[in-house]
């Protein structure tokens, strides 16, 4: 079993919850509000962890592979399939914002249909980055001056820590769970999501329960 990043698992997670979103909205009962706004929370958490990696890359990554000689158009389509992501998420939070609103079977199914939207324009820089940018980030592994700035990409918060790592825990396969504790020892990540992972845990992972 291949190896996976931490980028990739981060990834993994976001792919995942755009999918069962656009799931849950096209099976939601006419008329369930408290279903609208559970959803509503749990998409507000992925667009709060998406945005945070995705600005730690641009003000990071992209930027730093520019200094070591990376190609700059790549670098440039990162950025503007960043731009595309954040329109196409401000459009699909829209939609949920409608369900909450009105909990229609018709609105949902409209709110679905932008999330699938939204989905083509995420995976397809995921896909992009993952193919291009990756071998270029595995290149650093052991470089000291990268290693320093990575750090700065992770949450400043151990509260965020913990809220993060139980998101990207949440519907996780064996890979992804796996490349997890290979990255971060297992314990930490137990410890963390347990204590600081707590509002996941409570107020955002029974969405998918």
């Amino acid at each position: 079993m291949a190896t996976m990043s931490m980028n990739q698992i981060i990834h993994a997670a976001v792919r995942r919850d755009v999918a069962r979103t656009e799931q849950a909205l096209r099976s939601m009962a006419d008329g369930d509000g408290p279903r609208a706004r559970q959803l509503q929370t749990a998409w507000r958490n992925l667009v709060r962890e998406l945005t945070h990696h995705h600005e730690a890359e641009d003000d990071i990554v992209w930027p730093f592979l520019l200094s070591r000689g990376a190609d700059e158009a790549l670098m440039a389509a990162m950025e503007d399939e960043h731009v595309a992501m954040k329109e196409a998420l401000t459009s699909a939070s829209r939609a949920i914002d409608g369900v909450v609103a009105d909990p229609s079977r018709a609105t949902a199914e409209a709110a679905a249909d932008v999330i699938a939207g939204a989905r083509t324009v995420i995976d397809n820089h995921l896909d992009h980055e993952e193919r291009e940018a990756e071998p270029l980030i595995a290149g650093l592994e052991d470089d000291p001056e990268w290693k320093a700035r990575a750090k700065r990409m992770r949450p400043q918060a151990i509260r965020d820590a913990g809220s993060a790592l139980a998101w990207m825990q949440d519907g996780a396969g064996p890979q992804e769970l796996a490349a997890l504790r290979a990255t971060i020892p297992g314990p930490v990540v137990s410890i963390v999501t347990k204590v600081f992972g707590r509002r996941y845990t409570r107020e955002i992972a029974p969405t998918w329960r």
